[in-house]
């Protein structure tokens, strides 16, 4: 599971792509609220606010 701006979506997708060999659902975190989970604040690769669950 990757955390990330919008910047770093295709490294997050690569990422799981070569660790899971398969294909991530990519939950867009502006429309999508968890009730027992808050993502965190920054991007998994830099400072920039979350946008995007890569899972």
């Amino acid at each position: 599971m990757y955390c990330v701006c919008k910047e770093h979506v295709e490294l997050a997708i690569d990422t799981f792509v070569d660790e899971y060999e398969d294909a991530p659902d990519l939950v867009n975190l502006k429309e999508t609220k968890f009730a027992a989970w808050e993502p965190p604040a920054c991007c998994e690769f830099c400072r920039e606010p979350v946008l995007f669950l890569i899972v």
